[in-house]
């Protein structure tokens, strides 16, 4: 139990009632789970406002309310605190409640459209390598100190994320690495944390459907290296268009990396194969198990990090040469006939894009590059024909199919796909909205040398369909039917 009083550093209080001694048990942002003695912070969702449910928590056992609007009637046994931003509170409150972890250890935040995931895991494997106990938090698992806790967000709610960062502390952990989502951002998931630097990847157009402009989401990445302390250190990849944006109001120290423009942190690419990368750095010559122009530019990301975390760069180099990034990520299989599968997270056009040029750029010559590609549905609806469009254009056969539908019908969310088809294209696309079926045929499709795509959903084990998780992975999916038909 905490006294409630001891939990409101830094919060500012527009008003209070009752008593600041009350002891808390908990915090808790959702009325369903309030229990007896429970501190209930009232916030505003996209859907739903706490405010609706102050009576509930207090039924239930809350003993304690912080909200932005003060009930018409207060009850005398229970305390008020009213704040501007209940949200930002809950941060707060969390980071105090459990002892401000984040300050006990060096958090690393990784933000943009794509590569986050890699970055923060190559981060989290490297700093295992050299012997570091440490932390991870992304869209695939959290880990601390080598125990997997699965994901469910990939970046955790407020009170979540700082009881992780207090187990990692509890663990003996001395860095955490963590994935920094525009939506957690713009809800003030990670108001209250310290870090010691951030990661800009990269920018291209993406959950438009709850940011709704382009230049809100540019707005929402840019929250987090505009709340950076100047102790901090902000990394930039200054080879996209927005990177330098990014470093326009922080405090904390300004670091590039990149391949093109002049950077703290530069390499050059001296060889791309299905087999590797090899990169030119400050005059070394460095292979890595990783594939492609994106991941150069995570790699020179995670180099960045660590030099700037007081690590040697001859050090970091070689154990990173040696790692093999993360789960569902431009992950192989390969046939004794040599057909290759490809599974990767792909769900934004660029990020498409990038894997389909990386394929392009490694193919050895006569060879199909055969594409499976979804949308999600009660998602962006924009990148929809884009993404159809950018498959066919740097495939031999694109094959559309289901992603996680959610409550949208796939068959529709085909249908708008097909609309970025140019007619001259049409005859190299199929329609097939059972994804297993899809996936079948691409492996029916192939021929000794092709190359297949199964791009959209990655490392996730399930496919949603009207609110219920249907066990699925295209991998799993994939190796069976490869080895069915190809053995």
């Amino acid at each position: 139990m905490i006294i409630l009083k001891d939990i409101l550093y830094k919060i500012s209080l527009l008003a209070t009632s009752g008593d600041m001694e009350v002891s808390i048990s908990e915090i808790v942002f959702d009325s369903r789970k309030v229990t007896e003695g429970s501190l209930f912070v009232a916030t505003r969702g996209t859907h739903v406002d706490g405010h609706d449910f102050i009576d509930m928590a207090i039924e239930k056992g809350a003993q304690a309310v912080v909200c932005e609007e003060l009930p018409q009637v207060l009850k005398s046994d229970i305390t008020y605190i009213q704040v501007a931003d209940a949200a930002k509170a809950l941060g707060i409150l969390g980071a105090n409640f459990y002892g401000n972890p984040s300050a006990k250890l060096k958090l690393v935040a990784v933000t943009g459209t794509n590569g986050k995931t890699t970055i923060a895991t190559l981060l989290y494997q490297l700093f295992g390598a050299m012997g570091y106990t440490s932390g991870l938090l992304s869209t695939v698992q959290n880990e601390i100190a080598g125990k997997v806790i699965p994901a469910t967000h990939t970046t955790p709610d407020a009170i979540q994320l700082n009881a992780l960062l207090a187990q990692m502390v509890k663990a003996g952990c001395t860095h955490c690495f963590m994935e920094a989502s525009s939506h957690a951002i713009v809800q003030q998931r990670i108001a209250g944390l310290q870090f010691a630097g951030a990661i800009f990847s990269n920018i291209s157009h993406d959950h438009l459907d709850y940011h709704k402009t382009f230049d809100e989401y540019i707005k929402a990445k840019k929250m987090l290296f505009d709340q950076l302390p100047s102790a901090a250190f902000a990394l930039t990849n200054v080879d996209d268009k927005r990177g330098m944006v990014m470093l326009q109001n922080t405090k904390a120290a300004k670091y590039t990396y990149g391949l093109k423009g002049l950077a703290d942190f530069k390499g050059k690419i001296l060889s791309n194969t299905l087999q590797g990368l090899e990169l030119d750095i400050n005059n070394r010559q460095v292979w890595f198990k990783l594939i492609g122009d994106f991941n150069a530019y995570n790699l020179l990301a995670v180099l960045g990090t660590a030099v700037l975390l007081e690590e040697s760069e001859e050090e970091v180099l070689m154990q990173l040469s040696s790692l093999a990034g993360a789960k569902g990520r431009f992950e192989q299989i390969q046939t004794a006939n040599k057909i290759t599968a490809i599974i990767d997270y792909a769900h934004t056009p660029d990020a498409l894009e990038n894997v389909l040029k990386t394929i392009q750029g490694v193919r050895a010559g006569n060879e199909k590059v055969i594409t499976v590609v979804g949308c999600g549905g009660n998602r962006d609806t924009t990148k929809r024909p884009v993404m159809a469009e950018i498959a066919a254009k740097l495939s031999d056969q694109v094959i559309l199919t289901s992603d996680n539908p959610r409550d949208e019908d796939p068959a529709m969310i085909i249908q708008e796909m097909q609309q970025g088809i140019p007619i001259s294209q049409m005859r190299k696309a199929l329609s097939i909205v059972d994804r297993r079926e899809a996936i079948k045929t691409a492996c029916v499709m192939a021929a000794p040398g092709d190359i297949i795509l199964i791009a959209g959903k990655g490392h996730e084990d399930y496919q949603e369909i009207k609110g219920v998780k249907h066990h699925f992975d295209d991998k799993e999916v994939a190796s069976e039917f490869l080895k069915m038909i190809h053995s």
